[in-house]
């Protein structure tokens, strides 16, 4: 089976590194009629084991084909770090009772630069962001 991680684990603090499927692990016990429990890795161990069978997916893929999962060391000397450049655009969103303040945010990175959205609070208590007016 291939677990489908709809509404089940984000990986990362923008939900960029989170696969939709992720898989194939093993069937090790039938629950009832729509939950299953898989023999899932080590690494997953924050995952709860029994699945609805709405998040799970057969696997049609030859076996002998499988790359087997490894675990990836990270280095102390290396760093990914993204810097906020500029502010792209700003906007306040109602909501019934109250009304957030977003930014679109120009990120960049050594090789790369994306525009995310972001709260403007959310902008200032991690980055201590100081070109954000307080009014828009």
């Amino acid at each position: 089976m291939v677990l489908l991680m709809k509404d089940v684990m984000r990986f990362g603090k923008k939900g960029k590194l989170s696969p939709r499927y992720i898989g194939p692990y093993r069937i090790s016990k039938r629950i009832d009629n729509v939950a299953y429990e898989l023999e899932l890795l080590p690494e997953l161990a924050a995952v709860h084991l029994v699945f609805h069978i709405s998040l799970l997916k057969k696997c049609m893929g030859d076996p002998s084909l499988i790359i087997p999962n490894k675990k990836i060391g990270i280095k102390d000397s290396l760093s990914y770090e993204e810097v906020p450049v500029k502010i792209l655009d700003r906007q306040v969103c109602k909501l019934r009772t109250k009304e957030v303040a977003y930014v679109n945010v120009l990120w960049r990175n050594k090789f790369v630069e994306e525009a995310t959205r972001e709260t403007k609070e959310d902008m200032k208590k991690r980055y201590h962001i100081s070109f954000l007016p307080e009014k828009f």
